[in-house]
């Protein structure tokens, strides 16, 4: 395994020394688990957007029926999200 050597301030240190008692691992051990974290997080943030289209494309405009002014005329959602 490879070395790395950061440099932080004694209040960072003080709360990941604590967060890796707490946890029962070793503080490069938090440090590995939290950098893997934020790497996996930026990958899935640099995913292209994907919108519900895309996603439910082939669920648009399968359904016949119903009344032709549905998005438009507010009286169709008049009692909308009331129980």
């Amino acid at each position: 395994m490879n070395t790395l050597t950061i440099k932080i301030p004694p209040s960072l240190e003080q709360e990941l020394r604590q967060m890796s008692e707490q946890a029962h691992v070793s503080k490069s051990e938090l440090v590995r688990r939290a950098l893997l974290a934020f790497m996996a997080q930026r990958k899935v943030a640099a995913l292209p957007f994907v919108s519900a289209l895309d996603q439910a494309g082939d669920l648009a405009g399968c359904f016949e029926g119903g009344p032709s002014d549905l998005s438009t005329n507010p009286d169709h959602l008049k009692d909308f999200g009331r129980v």
